[in-house]
């Protein structure tokens, strides 16, 4: 496929070379900059700091707080049903040596639950949920990981707020636009069926949709514990989600200073091509693709995840890049 490719062709080319030069950039990169202690041995288990988050519109969102407040902030935003447990593989790890902020967003785990699909409809809401998370954690300069709906969350977080404290951004089979081309068919089955008024529907789409996050089944102490935090989610949240568009985040992403795309090549939910559009969309983009993982690299292949975004949160910090 690749020696294909002819000189008309040479925007595709070049991405297809970065896509390619990606998973070395990243392992090269990361060999020289985490913190030699890091290598000797792995840091101790962290001791978490609850911190409520006040929203503008008047809720409390769940947040978690680890490791040096003085450190590079790296805040991790989950996806649709999921929680901030979603990252505890995140937690134990080289990332430790940063300071790591989990929560909850609008209508997951332990925040607020607004029973009006409306409080979820606004993309600002979520938007401004993040930026109330950034502030009020004294992060002044931040790497963003999204996962999945993550994505877009971070995407009208860009668009109405801007990129002035953003390092730089790790999207995570991240949903970036509405585009079908970019979905799974069973994504859109199941994500419908996740609003409907019966719960015996309702019950087997949550089910379902969650075994599609994962190329390989997680442990079951694990999948219990995942499918309690995806049935905490209200009705009201994917009747709220129906609404918001994903019109216009491209211009926000584009002024990102580095982006590291991750993607699962076994994703049977959102596409890889889904990353592989960002590569246009900023050219200070490197996409890196795990082989072996579904919809959730962070979970499947965790060690070689936080190796990545230990790398790419210092080069961050390391190099400085223009919008």
């Amino acid at each position: 496929m690749y020696i294909a490719i002819t000189k008309q062709h040479k925007g595709v080319q070049m991405v297809l070379r970065r896509e390619l030069l990606a998973g070395s950039m990243s392992v090269a990169a990361i060999s020289t900059l985490i913190p030699a202690a890091g290598l000797a041995a792995g840091p101790a288990q962290p001791v978490g700091r609850p911190i409520g988050i006040q929203t503008k519109d008047g809720l409390t969102l769940s947040a978690m707080s680890y490791g040096a407040a003085s450190a590079l902030s790296i805040i991790f935003v989950h996806g649709l049903s999921q929680s901030r447990l979603s990252w505890d593989r995140q937690i134990v790890s080289d990332l430790a040596y940063y300071h790591l902020i989990t929560f909850d967003l609008r209508g997951h785990g332990d925040s607020d639950k607004p029973a009006e699909p409306e409080a979820y409809a606004d993309g600002a809401r979520w938007a401004d949920d993040l930026a109330a998370l950034i502030e009020q954690t004294g992060s002044e300069r931040v790497v963003l990981v999204g996962w999945s709906f993550g994505g877009l969350v971070i995407g009208h977080y860009l668009r109405r707020h801007g990129a002035g404290a953003v390092a730089g951004i790790n999207l995570v089979d991240a949903v970036t636009s509405f585009d079908p081309q970019f979905r799974t068919e069973e994504s859109g089955y199941w994500g419908a069926r996740l609003a409907s008024p019966e719960l015996d529907i309702r019950s087997e789409a949550i089910a379902r949709f969650l075994s599609l996050c994962f190329a390989t089944p997680p442990h079951k102490n694990d999948l219990d514990r995942m499918l309690a935090y995806n049935g905490m989610v209200p009705r009201a949240v994917h009747l709220g989600l129906g609404k918001i568009e994903a019109n216009g985040l491209d211009e926000g992403f584009a002024h990102v200073p580095r982006i590291l795309l991750t993607h699962g090549a076994r994703d049977a939910l959102v596409l890889p091509d889904m990353s592989r559009r960002m590569l246009a969309v900023n050219p200070r983009s490197n996409l890196s693709i795990y082989p072996e993982a579904g919809h959730s690299p962070f979970y499947e292949d965790a060690a070689r995840f936080n190796r990545e975004l230990a790398g790419f949160s210092t080069i961050t910090t390391s190099r400085k890049a223009t919008p």
